[in-house]
């Protein structure tokens, strides 16, 4: 059984996703997940792989205690389905 936690977690980062896309910011994540779409995956199973991004994204943000750094996400981004720590 999932832990409730982490389906919050994971429901709270598609949420970002989703509010990524909506607004356009960064355009990236749109056209990521169009990509992926296009490879065949499944719109849930695109927008987790962006949320691993985001989620990647806020680690980093955190250990480093720095800013943001957009051209890290997009090209993290691009490189999907491959994760930053393969």
């Amino acid at each position: 059984m999932k832990d409730k936690g982490s389906k919050e977690l994971r429901d709270s980062l598609i949420d970002v996703v989703e509010k990524q896309m909506r607004d356009n910011t960064p355009p990236e994540t749109k056209q990521t997940f169009n990509r992926l779409l296009s490879e065949g995956y499944s719109d849930y199973d695109a927008k987790k792989l962006i949320a691993a991004i985001v989620s990647a994204e806020i680690f980093d943000v955190m250990e480093s205690q720095k800013e943001f750094d957009n051209d890290r996400f997009v090209k993290r981004l691009t490189n999907l389905p491959n994760m930053p720590w393969e």
